[in-house]
């Protein structure tokens, strides 16, 4: 078998691997990913992986050849990068999908990574300071990795079987995003800040400053006849693209 040829693809992270560590194979800024098999096809199909969630985590996983990448530190705009790779490798570049009752095709490979300022990005830490506007509070914050996301999502679900009728998932966000309030550093504060003392104006502000600087690609597309820029839409179409036909 080692005869047989299975060809791969070289993949360029947005973060640019300036957020983790210097013995991280993803410190490069790259990452190395192999075609879609016959194997991958049985993970989309996999309905336990559809049912909680997982599918794509383990079909990305699947098509990761890097040795030793650890999964849960990609950063999330990283994943959301090795995410379109994966579907331009596995389906092509070509991604239709309905928009204001039009058929819509988006051709993949004109997706950028957003601009980053990299001299923020300093001695790989994934850290970064923020006075709140209004408050005034020094807040310090991380991007949030896929394992961030896993375990937000964990406890979204928890709180949710305790009470239904809440919705505590832009609160549960914060918690996790926030490394420090004021120089305290420890979870109990920075919730009881969250929970008590964080204005939602200084919310948004912290919002739109994690988002000004976070590695990410441009989801985004323009639709015809229109100026301004539009989400992409992740529909059923993305990695099954012939659902529905």
């Amino acid at each position: 078998m080692s005869d047989f040829k299975l060809p791969t693809e070289t993949i360029e992270l947005p973060s640019k691997g300036l957020l983790y560590s210097s013995d991280s194979p993803l410190a490069k800024g790259t990452i190395d990913m192999k075609y879609m098999t016959a194997r991958e096809e049985d993970i989309l199909t996999n309905t336990n992986y559809i049912n909680n969630g997982t599918v794509i985590d383990k079909l990305l996983q699947s098509l990761i050849t890097t040795e030793g990448v650890n999964y849960g530190d990609l950063l999330i705009g990283d994943k959301n990068a090795i995410m379109v790779a994966a579907r331009i490798l596995s389906y092509g570049k070509d991604y239709s999908f309905k928009y204001n009752g039009e058929e819509i095709t988006v051709d993949l490979t004109g997706i950028e990574a957003k601009e980053i300022d990299e001299s923020l990005y300093v001695d790989r830490k994934n850290e970064f300071q923020f006075t709140l506007p209004h408050s005034e509070n020094l807040v310090t914050f991380k991007i949030l990795t896929h394992k961030d996301e896993r375990d937000i999502e964990a406890e979204i679900k928890g709180l949710k079987r305790i009470n239904k009728d809440e919705n505590r998932e832009v609160t549960t966000r914060l918690k996790y995003m926030i490394t420090g309030v004021n120089g305290r550093t420890e979870q109990k504060d920075i919730r009881e800040f969250v929970d008590k003392y964080l204005l939602a104006r200084d919310a948004r502000a912290l919002r739109e400053e994690y988002s000004r600087i976070s590695p990410d690609v441009k989801l985004e597309f323009y639709p015809d006849g229109e100026e301004e820029v539009v989400d992409l839409p992740i529909t059923i179409n993305f990695f099954w693209p012939d659902a529905g036909k």
